[in-house]
């Protein structure tokens, strides 16, 4: 086995840090090779070998649903997330709102809403569904439907508190959440490990599910009653949809990307390829063209599907600490004390409706019989247990704003 890149002895801890330092304290989650700033990759006989124009300044790519990290680059490196900490705040408020509520836009909920911000189009006095905020954050990556949802949910400040609390539980020890949609502040920093984190715990949810992988959608204008126009809003993420010169990856079901000044461009992506579930995320690559994040993170995920069997793991992406068991449980052989696998996914353990909703618990996609669906331009994919509803037609297009 060859071991590429140095790996230096790195620590973590909660408390926030500069960009680019690593906090002070405590043990790597994940493993001791996912710490310093090197490449780590353990290449069996015929693995092929990792892609030469990767540049970006932190990348991860693991498997999604036995939470192996098959390669890493200075995976706990602390910098700007951008919008890519969007998936945090859904993981944390998607299950507390109910789809179907209904919000009444006033001016005073987006007095915090940065200049400049990627915006879905949410007007005052004007309503909307639970669903269609949703549809705004992750399609149009939209800051003014996160402070709308953020507005739902007790404010800012509630918010935050719960996102950090959330990243805590996580074990996303990288992590540190100023505002709830990943606008360029003081001391928001994420990292390529925790990221990928957040994108696993949310996709354990089905209407997280659904709006990742949403290609495009009708999103209300302003007004109200029955003849209330809309218009069509394309999903950023152009692995999903493509954009010139760059093909939408096959197999792709989300989930998010990002792009502020200080962040550059950041992105998580899931995909499946012959029954393998990988994650993906890619931070600030060095090129400074807007795709380059994309096909980094296609590079990386071709990789991963080809190497995935002929690898051995330098690392794992950790439970909730909600769901690992109080120390003295666990028995010899990653058993808890009723002889339980501790380690195992929780398959067994789903609700009645079959959904475990665990981080942990196994994130299982599919494609048809025969090959991918393909509907708008994208790629769908649907929990196996739980398929995703038919995706939404094309109708009169108007890409979003930029991310």
């Amino acid at each position: 086995m060859a071991v590429l890149g140095l790996l230096t002895p790195a620590v973590l801890a909660p408390a926030p840090a500069l960009a680019d330092e690593p906090p002070a304290g405590g043990a790597v989650v994940g493993g001791p090779e996912l710490a310093g700033p090197g490449t780590a990759v353990h290449l069996g006989e015929g693995a092929p070998a990792l892609p030469e124009e990767l540049t970006a300044k932190s990348w991860i790519v693991a498997d999604a649903e036995n939470g192996e990290v098959l390669a890493a680059h200075a995976a706990h490196r602390r910098l700007p997330p951008a919008s890519t900490i969007k998936m945090l705040f859904a993981d944390t408020v998607l299950p507390q709102l109910d789809r179907d509520a209904t919000y009444l836009a006033e001016p005073e909920h987006f007095t915090e809403l940065g200049p400049g911000s990627s915006a879905v189009g949410v007007a005052d006095g004007s309503t909307y569904t639970v669903e269609d905020l949703w549809r705004g954050v992750f399609l149009a990556s939209g800051n003014d439907a996160v402070y709308a949802l953020t507005s739902m949910n007790g404010g800012k400040e509630a918010t935050v508190a719960e996102m950090n609390a959330r990243a805590a539980d996580l074990q996303a020890n990288d992590t540190h959440v100023v505002n709830p949609d990943g606008y360029d502040a003081e001391g928001q920093l994420s990292s390529a490990y925790d990221l990928t984190l957040f994108a696993r715990a949310g996709l354990q949810n089905e209407d997280f599910r659904e709006y990742a992988a949403t290609p495009s959608a009708d999103f209300p204008g302003e007004g109200e009653g029955e003849d209330r126009e809309t218009f069509s809003v394309q999903n950023t993420n152009r692995l999903l949809v493509g954009a010139p010169g760059l093909d939408p990856f096959p197999g792709i079901a989300g989930v998010k990307n990002g792009y502020t000044t200080e962040a550059g461009y950041t992105f998580t992506g899931v995909a499946e390829r012959d029954d393998r579930v990988l994650l993906v995320t890619v931070m600030d690559p060095a090129d400074e063209d807007n795709l380059a994040v994309y096909r980094e993170a296609a590079a990386l995920l071709e990789w991963g599907f080809a190497a995935a069997d002929s690898v051995e793991p330098v690392g794992e992406l950790v439970r909730p600490l909600s769901e690992t068991p109080p120390e003295g449980e666990r028995e010899a052989g990653g058993t808890t004390s009723d002889g339980k696998n501790a380690d195992a996914s929780l398959d067994g353990a789903a609700g009645p409706a079959g959904d475990s909703g665990s981080a942990s618990g196994p994130l299982v996609l599919a494609v048809t019989a025969g090959g991918l669906v393909v509907l708008a331009g994208a790629a769908y994919l649907y929990h196996r247990r739980h398929p995703l509803p038919v995706s939404l037609p094309a109708r009169r297009r108007r890409d979003g704003p930029r991310d």
